[in-house]
């Protein structure tokens, strides 16, 4: 029986988490569960899975669940109670399910002890992704990726040679605003920036498909994980999200990864590797499913997508300023304090403003995201 800790359980990737694990009880033992505020979900998880360890970020949370706590389950506050989970935890299985940059450190500590990352803390290697490779290397360590995108790829290079592939090709849903014109960006509301044609995410995620920043984000992880230039990775839009993924080798052939948007499934692959686990989710029906289409993004339209490729060619601290600039945007637009066509603007701001290191540790690479959200939330 493999041993998780699941670092922000009470989000979407935690909650559907802890859906498969709930269902495959006989592999699986949660050990510790780590959350920010949602101190009522985070009790019905602890009640169900009886955790060893809880971490709550927020002091004032920790106050209210500190006498709620059954008996020899620890409690562990702030940042440091998460890297503490992290460092001492008894656990396996490192599920990386927190959004944003604070769950970094987190994430180094269990790469520390040589632990499985299940990583779908994509801001990991978007900020630090060389520093985390030779980590895991160093470590021996190994990262499954969660996403659905980057776990498609993984499962379509499984027996393949790295030296054979010609390109990684990313499909994106295209978000909500996929069929609006760009004029539509300045007037558009949160309500219907949040709403996902296909998946239910959480609000920060949700916001980053509407200005495809997700996908931008994506495609800095993809180049960590897969040790693949820029110029062999690919984006296109994919409005059905059934085929999650494609990679296309030398000789013209392409191999894609099908499966409906359903995250569950790539959760339960990442726990499971290199088993496969009988499930009951849904199958696919392509017959029902009809038709799958496909076309290029439109990079003049979301040009969080453009940014994020030319941070990442331009290497050294830029996608790291790309990423803290894009938290604060986006937490601004969710607070109604910017329009949603303000996004990219404070993004390519923060760019120019803030000076790019080249080879960055990891102490400068903390400089420079204090220093990034610091300017950011001084514009508007």
């Amino acid at each position: 029986m493999k041993k998780v800790l699941i670092l922000g359980s009470t989000g979407s990737i935690g909650v559907n988490s802890l859906e498969v694990i709930k269902r495959l009880k006989d592999n699986f033992k949660v050990t510790g569960l780590t959350a920010n505020s949602n101190i009522a979900i985070l009790l019905e998880q602890v009640k169900e899975f009886n955790p060893e360890v809880v971490a709550v970020r927020d002091e004032n949370s920790a106050a209210i669940i500190k006498d709620k706590l059954p008996p020899g389950c620890d409690l562990l506050v702030g940042d440091k109670g998460l890297i503490e989970a992290a460092a001492k935890a008894d656990f396996d299985i490192f599920m990386g399910a927190m959004v944003g940059f604070a769950g970094l450190l987190p994430t180094i500590e269990a790469i520390k002890r040589g632990k499985r990352i299940a990583l779908a803390n994509k801001e990991t290697l978007v900020v630090a992704g060389e520093l985390v490779t030779d980590l895991c290397r160093e470590n021996n360590s190994e990262i499954i990726p969660v996403d659905s995108e980057h776990s498609a790829i993984y499962q379509c290079l499984i027996g393949e040679k790295l030296e054979e592939v010609e390109k990684l090709i990313l499909t994106a849903s295209g978000g909500p605003f996929l069929n609006k014109e760009k004029s539509f960006f300045a007037k558009a509301t949160v309500n219907e920036a949040l709403n996902h044609p296909n998946w239910k995410m959480g609000n920060k995620i949700s916001i980053d498909s509407a200005t495809m920043m997700n996908k931008g984000l994506e495609v800095i992880e993809a180049r960590w994980l897969f040790g693949l230039p820029t110029e062999k990775i690919d984006v296109v839009i994919h409005p059905q999200s059934i085929i999650h993924s494609m990679v296309q080798f030398v000789d013209g052939s392409v191999k894609a990864q099908l499966g409906l948007p359903d995250m569950k499934l790539p959760i339960q692959y990442a726990l499971t590797f290199p088993e496969r686990i009988v499930t009951e989710f849904e199958r696919t029906n392509l017959p029902n499913i009809g038709s799958l289409t496909f076309f290029e993004p439109d990079a003049e339209k979301f040009e969080c997508l453009k940014l994020a490729f030319d941070a990442l060619n331009t290497g050294g601290t830029a996608p790291c300023i790309l990423n803290a600039a894009n938290e604060v945007a986006v937490d601004k637009f969710l607070k109604k304090e910017i329009m949603f066509s303000h996004i990219p603007l404070l993004i390519n701001k923060a760019l120019d403003k803030v000076k790019n290191s080249v080879t960055p540790d990891l102490g400068t690479i903390f400089e420079c995201d204090r220093q990034t959200r610091e300017l950011v939330r001084e514009l508007s």
